[in-house]
């Protein structure tokens, strides 16, 4: 059943955690095989959904905990039709695998939300090409008619929402965007930027989030930062700067490394847990809407908990 579609907690200025690394965390701390980082491929093989199962109720316990919502992303980053199909899915198949994500997290959200940690559902999108490289470019109705049928799958469940997470180009952002307001899901954008600040593209951050908000009258409900360290975007954050109050949502890697970097690490960077938490307590005194809170690539719920310590209970 849907519950929070037309009443998004997080835009009332009430706190929510998200979780880390999903995909990271299976690969390197969990020992699962994920071919091209497709965690819903797990849904599929009873170990692989109970490890999901047991993965999310470790941060709604942490939601529990400080008593803040979750905001409960299904892992399905992947899920949309390029990437399926490299996996053997149908459309059918897909479409049927991306409900099968949100069952879980209704099935999460009945074991653990309470009056202080309402738990909002979030039908996540990932890009159609590679997340740290924009490669065969959409234009915006190519963008909008490619994750159409994904976003539809989403609108048909108990999803509150859908958020698009690692997006590198804006057509894409905006092609979602448009997707998702045809079926009246409310979206959030997550954008990456490189250690410069920007985009894959060369874009800075302003003037992507101008430009998806003026060809949707401002439609997303609000947009995110992940898949970079703070030390990679804190200079661009200009305390004042109205632009500032339409990101709402963080969701930093643990390391300092570059995409590229990353990409050719065998190994995973777990980076400075405390010093991560430390950075985010900096991050809130420029961004002073953000009630997302969570993490990205080499981040599990460590890293989500030191957060949480820095930020609200130093």
């Amino acid at each position: 059943m849907v519950r929070y579609r037309n009443n998004l907690p997080q835009l009332a200025d009430k706190i929510f955690l998200t979780d880390g690394g999903l995909e990271t965390t299976l690969i390197f701390y969990e020992g699962f095989d994920l071919p091209d980082f497709a965690a819903f491929h797990l849904l599929t093989d009873p170990q692989g959904y109970q490890a999901l199962d047991n993965y999310y109720r470790i941060y709604a316990a942490l939601a529990q905990k400080y008593a803040v919502g979750m905001i409960l992303e299904s892992p399905t980053w992947r899920a949309n039709a390029d990437w399926g199909a490299r996996l053997g899915y149908s459309a059918s198949t897909l479409a049927a695998v991306n409900r099968k994500a949100i069952k879980l997290l209704e099935e999460i959200r009945q074991a653990f939300e309470t009056e202080k940690s309402q738990m909002v559902i979030s039908g996540c999108i990932g890009p159609r090409g590679d997340g740290y490289s924009p490669t065969n470019l959409m234009s915006v109705a190519e963008a909008a008619d490619y994750h159409l049928a994904q976003i539809r799958t989403f609108s048909e469940t108990s999803a509150d929402m859908v958020a698009a997470i690692t997006m590198n180009y804006v057509e894409e952002a905006i092609g979602i965007t448009q997707a998702a307001q045809s079926l009246g899901m409310p979206v959030a954008i997550s954008f990456t930027v490189e250690t410069d600040g920007r985009l894959p593209t060369g874009q800075t951050l302003q003037d992507v989030i101008h430009a998806v908000d003026q060809a949707t009258d401002s439609t997303p409900v609000y947009y995110m930062i992940n898949c970079a360290h703070p030390t990679h975007f804190e200079t661009i954050l200009n305390s004042g700067e109205p632009w500032l109050a339409r990101i709402r949502g963080l969701r930093a890697n643990a390391s300092t490394k570059s995409h590229a970097e990353l990409n050719e690490s065998p190994e995973i960077d777990m980076g400075d847990p405390k010093e991560l938490g430390r950075q985010h307590r900096q991050l809130l005194q420029k961004l002073k809407h953000v009630t997302v809170l969570g993490g990205c690539c080499g981040t599990d719920h460590r890293h989500v908990d030191e957060i949480f310590q820095a930020c609200f209970m130093a």
